[in-house]
């Protein structure tokens, strides 16, 4: 049996045997009832024999192909007289083009036990200490574990591929030795020639995938759930090679499931999405939740009309009715990604359109770029990763600088949308094209999400979510964190940390890249502009990190927390994500600002220039894979002069920054180098005059004096978080500096970091004009500023 961990202190478990068997596709069928809260529907997995045992297949040689041909045959005859009641038919075309959109079937009602929880077994089920693993040799039945949590797990039932008519072609290598097994090692047979097709038939692996999905189940499998996940076995089979490779799972999630978040929008609406959770999706289907798991998917989902279903996939889906006041929504993936980056956003969205004079900013724009960056970047090459319709091989797609892109919103923020980011979307994706090269993805659409959201965003594969945080106060901190996101399109997603616990890989290059594709966006600005802004946000960072590891556990502070072993899996491809359910760790910037600080640091040893090369090249050889830190480290070394290198080595950045807590060695001095900054050294120059300005008054005390008027500058957003940042370590601020400030600088309508630090003051010193502004950040924005709320104790003040 599984060991039970306590979900505040130890590690996030991820437990599919991965390495016995490997998803390769997921086709979701389900339905959104706001009701109820509740996810109800069917997935059909599509599995390779894992690794460890993907050449000693039970089917050896000697049987004739025509055997397998007549066995089609025979079963699809049989099947024209077997009434289907599990999934509902579906058109036959064989038009590839355009896939069947299928709905589900007639509710499942064989399972009267529908609602036991994860640690309760369906009833008739074995427990799962009287099956095994494959580690367990012997006469034992082998043991499918799958990742699942907070979920009503119905049926499990094995898929008869073989009945799906015209699947013939999929025979036609297909050889037996044992023809007791003839049907089974058929099925498994063909779901490998499925799952193996090359990327130009894409259109009809999509499908065959969607037919297979719709064939009648063959028999159901055994199966329990515990806390972490679902196991499944079939009396009899020893083997994951013998294992059925395609099975059907009827589930639905329950309303307290931690992978979706029930809420309401801004215009107070029904709504539910993925969040970002800890523990991924495992509450929304059961799935292979390790990295290492690359997958498709399909999904149909259906929902009442008036609602629009989001989803990362390729396509723009357009909803079709399925009966009245029922539409289905279908999207699909061919880019294999792992499980955890599937996401979803039911509401009542509304599409921002786009004005009619930055419309054609929509159209693919071809880019006159630098000749070193033109030959890199259309160099043909074989790429690295698996088989699939890749984008970096696409002439057209590689010219594509600006990717067709939609915004959605609840309909009171609409109007914030068009005034900022409608305009800045086309911006942001010219400049990490310049920058990087071919986006990974095809589409991208941008929601802004409820107002329960904690963070300021989150990129998944074509979607990405903002939070409403972003939209006040200007477009600085609305184009900083839509860069942001955009470049975790290459890092992130297109590349992936083969170990979760080495974030820094996604966060820290999205982190160094926001800043690259943010100066490019403002094309008005100057070198020493950039340069200078640059150096402002670096010293923000330095004390946003200074402060965070005086303020944490120092194992938290580590980004390779499992050193050496990082990226090890156990036999059956078992493995935990170290931290990954600590409470704290989800407050943190650490893997933001230390990967941050690295890249910086390598950056300005080998030039900007030569540095961002490398990132193409990298981009360019490891786009579709997963990686270690090493990787990365190894092919930028390589490309470094002798004389440019001064000692660095993999090993020397191991020690001095991602296997040490604190801050690194080498960044130690850097805090006093920014300093001298010209928009810094203006600040100070402001925090001076106010500090001054509050002292002549305090003196003066009731006083009725005339002042020497002060002339205060105007400051960027960044200049004015350092500056309430220096003016809350003074110890007393007198309410008339306070109201002074918020009058200079229009405090109330600056972005969210700004009015952060601002209702930190208000907090701190007790300023009561300034609660009604402390009380609508809470409302509005709490936990989206990239710094914790307020560091001030709830029991000093009662707005908190």
């Amino acid at each position: 049996m599984e060991t039970q961990l306590d979900p505040m202190t130890d590690d996030l478990p991820l437990m599919a045997n991965t390495s016995y068997m490997l998803v390769k596709h997921y086709i979701l069928d389900f339905d959104v009832d706001f009701k109820s809260k509740v996810i109800e529907g069917i997935i059909v997995l599509f599995f390779e024999t894992g690794s460890r045992y993907r050449k000693t297949s039970s089917t050896g040689k000697g049987s004739c192909q025509s055997q397998f041909g007549e066995t089609c045959k025979m079963r699809a005859s049989e099947l024209c007289h077997t009434p289907v009641t599990n999934v509902s038919a579906c058109s036959s075309k064989t038009e590839y083009n355009d896939i069947a959109v299928c709905g589900k079937g007639e509710e499942d009602t064989s399972d009267k036990n529908g609602n036991h929880s994860n640690e309760e077994q369906a009833s008739g089920i074995s427990s799962s200490k009287d099956c095994c693993d494959i580690e367990n040799h012997g006469n034992k039945d082998f043991l499918l574990v799958l990742d699942c949590c907070d979920l009503s797990v119905l049926k499990v039932e094995e898929v008869d591929v073989a009945a799906v008519s015209g699947i013939e072609k999929f025979t036609r290598s297909a050889e037996l030795t044992d023809v007791s097994k003839e049907l089974e090692n058929l099925r498994n047979q063909i779901v490998h020639e499925l799952v193996t097709l090359p990327a130009d038939r894409w259109k009809e692996q999509l499908y065959y995938f969607t037919r297979c999905s719709q064939a009648p189940g063959c028999g159901e499998l055994l199966f329990t759930t515990g806390t972490w996940s679902l196991e499944i076995r079939k009396s009899g089979i020893q083997t994951p090679t013998d294992f059925p490779h395609a099975i059907r799972i009827w589930y639905k999630t329950k309303p307290e499931g931690r992978s979706v978040t029930w809420t309401t929008d801004q215009s107070g609406r029904p709504c539910v999405y993925t969040m970002g959770s800890p523990i991924n999706n495992r509450a929304l289907f059961p799935c292979q939740e390790p990295p290492i798991a690359l997958s498709t998917w399909q999904a149909s989902v259906q929902t009442a009309a008036g609602f629009v279903v989001l989803m990362s996939g390729e396509n723009s889906a357009e909803p079709v009715q399925l009966r009245e006041g029922i539409l289905s929504w279908y999207y699909y993936v061919t880019m294999p990604m792992p499980a955890s980056t599937f996401t979803i956003a039911v509401g009542c969205w509304q599409e921002v359109k786009q004005q009619s004079f930055t419309a054609a900013i929509q159209t693919n724009i071809e880019f006159s770029l630098p000749s070193s960056q033109a030959d890199f970047r259309w160099h043909e090459e074989v790429c690295g990763h698996v088989e699939y319709p890749c984008r970096f091989q696409n002439p057209a797609a590689r010219l594509q600088a600006v990717i067709p892109y939609r915004v959605f919103a609840p309909w009171c923020l609409m109007e914030h949308c068009k005034e900022c980011l409608l305009q800045l979307i086309p911006q942001c994706l010219s400049a990490a094209y310049t920058t990087l090269g071919t986006h990974p993805f095809s589409r991208l659409d941008v929601l802004i999400v409820p107002s329960n959201f904690s963070s300021l965003g989150m990129a998944s594969p074509h979607i990405i979510f903002l939070s409403q945080s972003v939209l006040p106060g200007g477009s600085h901190l609305c184009g900083t964190r839509l860069c942001h996101e955009i470049a975790h399109a290459w890092f992130g997603l297109a590349i992936g940390a083969r170990d979760w616990t080495e974030e820094w890989i996604s966060e820290g290059f999205a982190t160094f890249l926001e800043d690259i594709f943010w100066a490019r966006a403002q094309q008005q600005l100057s070198h020493d502009e950039v340069r200078g802004q640059r150096e402002l946000k670096a010293l923000l960072r330095w004390r946003r990190l200074r402060d965070e590891v005086q303020n944490s556990e120092e194992e938290l502070q580590v980004l390779r927390p499992k050193k050496e072993s990082t990226g090890e899996l156990s036999e059956s491809g078992a493995s935990v994500v170290k931290h990954g359910l600590k409470a704290e760790k989800i407050f943190m910037q650490v893997h933001y600002l230390k990967g941050y600080f690295l890249l910086q640091s390598l950056a300005r040893t080998i030039g900007e220039a030569s540095y961002l090369a490398s990132l193409r090249k990298f981009v360019h050889r490891f786009h579709g894979q997963l990686v270690l830190s090493q990787d990365f480290l190894c092919m930028l070394l390589e490309d470094i002069p002798e004389q440019k290198k001064s000692e660095l080595t993999v090993e020397s950045i191991f020690q001095n920054w991602l296997d040490t807590s604190g801050i690194p060695k080498p960044l130690l001095e850097e805090g006093e180098t920014w300093k001298e900054c010209q928009l810094v050294q203006q600040v100070s120059g402001e925090v001076t005059k106010w500090i001054q300005t509050n002292r002549r008054i305090r003196k003066s005390g009731k006083k009725k004096r005339k002042q020497d008027e002060v002339i205060f500058q105007k400051l960027l957003p960044d200049q004015l978080v350092l500056l309430l940042e220096s003016l809350l370590e003074e110890k007393t601020l007198c309410p008339r500096i306070l109201q002074c400030l918020e009058k200079t600088y229009q405090l109330r309508e600056q972005d969210a970091e700004v009015r952060h630090r601002w209702c930190e003051l208000v907090v701190k010193h007790k300023y009561v004009p300034g609660y009604g502004d402390v009380e609508k950040f809470l409302r509005e924005d709490q936990e989206r500023s990239q710094r914790n709320c307020f560091n001030i104790s709830p029991t000093k003040s009662r707005w908190y």
